[in-house]
């Protein structure tokens, strides 16, 4: 695990492109992975599950918003092999699948076996930045998965949708379709139903703990010029147990995943949101501490840990909060766990 994240980590930092405006940058860097073939990451469930969650992590580490691409990409390469689906080679691929209460994306069947996808979808990162899509949407039968090139005028990332200062530069605008064409991908309700959703669930936390490890690093930075206090000393060794802790959570989910890649347990779902409930609160402790350690002098002087703090911020609210919690919670109540917990 550790050789694939450092080559990923080393390879990425060569790669950064000098472009100051956030979006473009972002977009040059995650083609310029893909083109260098650094976004290869072994596949979920088939025994290298935890270099893939290191790899991811090793993005995080090193910029948010490429990491959110990234990781959509591979997620997206994951979905359609176990979907069935036809991978362009060279493509930069988004999963745009937000399903908001009220006015959901559909799609309709067009002339012989194509589908039009007809309203607009919210949330889509890489939406002027990606080559093509995974996209959810509504039909007469049911929940589907598209797969849709972004090209020509019938869809069009709608400006003004993103005005958040933190993570601008992976441009979750939202899309506007406009009898777009498309591809189905999978039956109704397999993108959802699949044991692969729930090992890409997990492959976001491990981006959020990417991001924990960069901003802990902020410590490491003042520790070398000036030695830290107590106090921050304490903090310090709070920081390296809570990112010890949520490595090993994301380690033991890998190789539960790997063990049993079609859930035939039943059990991807509790561990996934196991999972990510100890990542989010890892990451969102070791913001507190590092914080607390060093002050507002990070925060105020260090543009690159600012931009991290903000963007880790509003990356963890990936998670449902207390909505994902109850799931857990009703679940882990009701079915055996992959453990014999003592309680």
């Amino acid at each position: 695990m550790v050789g694939l994240r450092q080559e990923l980590a080393v390879g990425l930092a060569l790669l950064r492109p000098p472009v100051a405006d956030p979006v473009e940058r972002t977009s040059s860097w995650a083609h310029a992975a893909l083109d260098a073939g650094l976004l290869d990451l072994p596949l979920p469930g088939r025994g290298r599950t935890v270099e893939r969650y290191g790899a991811l992590a090793a993005v995080g580490t090193v910029d948010l918003d490429v990491a959110r691409l990234v990781e959509a990409h591979v997620d997206a390469v994951a979905v359609l092999t176990d979907l069935g689906g036809d991978r362009e080679d060279g493509a930069l691929w988004g999963v745009w699948a937000a399903n908001p209460p009220v006015d959901p994306l559909v799609a309709r069947r067009s002339d012989g076996s194509g589908w039009l996808l007809e309203g607009t979808k919210p949330w889509c990162s890489g939406a002027g930045t990606c080559d093509r899509a995974l996209v959810t949407a509504r039909t007469d039968d049911g929940y589907r998965l598209f797969a849709t090139a972004m090209a020509g005028r019938t869809a069009a990332p709608v400006d003004g949708t993103w005005p958040a200062l933190s993570m601008a530069g992976c441009d979750s605008r939202s899309v506007r379709f406009a009898s777009h064409p498309a591809v189905a991908v999978g039956e109704p309700g397999a993108y959802l139903e699949r044991p692969g959703f729930w090992h890409g669930a997990v492959g976001v936390a491990a981006v959020w703990l990417g991001g924990a490890v960069g901003v802990a690093r902020a410590m490491s930075r003042a520790h070398a010029r000036r030695p830290l206090d107590p106090h921050a000393l304490a903090h310090a060794g709070a920081v390296d147990a809570e990112l010890g802790g949520a490595d090993a959570m994301l380690a033991l989910a890998a190789a539960a995943f790997d063990a049993d890649p079609t859930d035939g347990t039943g059990q991807a779902r509790v561990l996934a949101g196991r999972t990510r409930a100890v990542v989010e609160r890892s990451a969102a402790v070791v913001t507190d501490r590092v914080g607390r350690a060093l002050g507002a002098g990070p925060l105020a002087q260090d543009p690159d840990h600012a931009r991290r703090v903000g963007d880790l911020a509003l990356y963890l609210r990936q998670s449902h909060a207390e909505r994902d919690l109850d799931d857990l919670g009703a679940r882990s109540l009701t079915a055996s766990a992959p453990q014999d917990w003592p309680w």
